[in-house]
This record gives C-alpha cells, sequence and structure tokens, in this order.
C-alpha cells in the first residue's frame, strides 16, 4: 500500500487531464488531491473523484462545486462542519471526527475513471483506510462502494450497494480493523435535481453514519 503521492503519474490519462486543466485554467490545482478533515477521524466519507471545477481547481475534496453544497449543509447541519459552505482551501473550514477522501485522487475526463484507474488509484485508499482506522466508512456511489471493498480486499460480490444500506466489514487484511460500511446516492448535480437523492435522505445516511459512531445526530433540519 502506498501513502498519498502530490505527484503520482500512474495513470497517463488522468495526468494529461488534469495538467491539460491546468494550463486551460491558469491558477487550478490540477493535481492529485489529498483527502481533507480530521486526522484522527472516527468516520471516513469517500467519493469518486475530484470535479473539474470543484476539488481539481480548489485541491481539497468537495469544495468548490454543486456536488459538495449538499455534503457540506449536511456535515454542518450534523454538528461536524465549521460552516456549512466549502468555497475554497483557505477559508478556514474544519471537520470534526469526519474525513473526506476520493476513490480517485485525480481528475477523470468527463468525470468517469477508467476501471483500471480506479484499481491503480486503490492502493491509496486501502492506506488510509488501515492508517485511520474509522469505526464507519461511508461510500458515496457504487463505484465508491467498489473501491473500499477492493481496498480491505473483499469480493465485490460480498455485499451490494444500495442506498441506505449497512454492511458491517471484516478485512481479509489482518493489518485493518473491522468498520461499519454505510452506502449512499452520490450527492453529485445529477442525482440531486433528479430528486434520485433528496436533502433529508441524505441526512438520515450521514446522520446514520454519525450514530455509529457513538455521537450526537443531526442538529438542524437541510434545506
Amino acid at each position: 500500500m502506498a501513502v498519498f503521492d502530490a505527484d503520482c503519474r500512474r495513470c497517463p490519462r488522468l495526468v494529461d487531464c488534469r495538467e491539460a486543466s491546468a494550463r486551460r485554467f491558469p491558477g487550478y490545482h490540477g493535481a492529485p488531491v489529498p483527502a481533507f478533515g480530521d486526522p484522527a477521524p472516527q468516520w471516513l466519507i469517500v467519493g469518486l473523484a475530484p470535479g473539474l471545477h470543484g476539488a481539481n481547481r480548489t485541491g481539497r475534496p468537495f469544495t468548490g462545486d454543486h456536488a459538495g453544497i449538499l455534503l457540506y449543509e449536511t456535515l454542518h447541519a450534523l454538528g461536524v462542519s465549521s460552516a456549512a459552505v466549502s468555497e475554497r482551501r483557505e477559508d478556514g473550514l474544519q471537520l470534526k471526527g469526519v474525513r473526506i477522501t476520493n476513490a480517485v485522487k485525480c481528475l477523470p475526463p468527463a468525470n468517469k475513471p477508467l476501471p483500471a484507474e480506479i484499481r491503480a488509484c486503490n492502493d491509496y485508499l486501502a492506506a488510509e483506510i488501515q492508517t485511520l482506522a474509522p469505526r464507519v466508512v461511508v461510500a458515496l456511489g457504487r463505484i465508491a462502494h467498489d473501491a473500499v471493498l477492493d481496498a480491505v480486499g473483499l469480493a465485490r460480490s460480498s455485499c451490494r450497494f444500495g442506498h441506505g444500506a449497512e454492511h458491517r466489514i471484516v478485512p481479509s487484511r489482518p493489518s485493518m480493523s473491522a468498520f461499519s460500511l454505510v452506502d449512499s446516492y452520490h450527492c453529485s448535480r445529477y442525482n440531486t435535481q433528479t430528486r434520485r437523492l433528496t436533502p433529508t435522505m441524505f441526512l438520515e445516511v450521514l446522520g446514520r453514519a454519525q450514530t455509529l459512531v457513538g455521537t450526537s445526530g443531526p442538529s438542524s433540519a437541510v434545506r
């Protein structure tokens, strides 16, 4: 397993994509995006990959684009984010007890990483899970769900993705601790605008994750 590499070049297509974005948009992060949040979290949120004008621009997961709107509003409602809006890496926002990462650390073309690219990046997710030893992992979408199973050495057929589903994960790798995996639809623009994922649905799932780690539930409603 490998620790995060700020200049990882394992996937030529992703390297070309992120570097092209940096040339096209001067000032963009245009590099692998590190995890963000509490350095010793009780729960870990796993997304898919940086968005072109979101994390690829700001250098912080789910920051600066539509996908992060509902996520940070909900985390703030749960009392684990110091603010409800995440605009830029230097905005002072802090997370307590939770950390956010992605299954793929670099911007993929059309927001669609190839299976080989997801596998190539999986070592980084595995290292995060091993080092952080979270009590709960929240997977935002099926790709993140499958990446978590890959990272802990379990067959993808061992538990199926489903919004609101909970799975007890006992990694096949002895260096990893057991944890609960909670699934949610991804908080993407498509899912929120089509109402496949509503604020109430998302609050219930993340609130459940918070309950599983033994902390308090929602402090307020999400719009």
